[in-house]
């Protein structure tokens, strides 16, 4: 579903960050991410946590926006392309 992908799957967190859910044995896993804005079609995913609170923690959704500033300024140097 790409970006139109929701919750209870995801959520959109701020600056145009998302989080990927899941949850595991009482553990919730979030994978933050964002869509590359020159091509709709491509996440990039930053980093991985484990949730304790109800929310994520602004430190990880700040690292997040760095990643996404890192990218959008030198795309080839800061991710990598996989065939699927």
């Amino acid at each position: 579903m790409g970006h139109e992908l929701r919750r209870p799957a995801a959520d959109i967190l701020r600056d145009k960050i998302h989080e990927l859910r899941a949850h595991l044995r009482k553990v919730n896993y979030r994978i933050l991410y964002f869509f590359y804005e020159r091509e709709r079609n491509v996440a990039c995913l930053t980093h991985g946590i484990t949730k304790k609170g109800d929310d994520v923690p602004d430190a990880e959704i700040e690292f997040a926006i760095q990643a996404k500033k890192l990218v959008e300024t030198d795309r080839d140097r800061y991710t990598v392309e996989w065939e699927v």
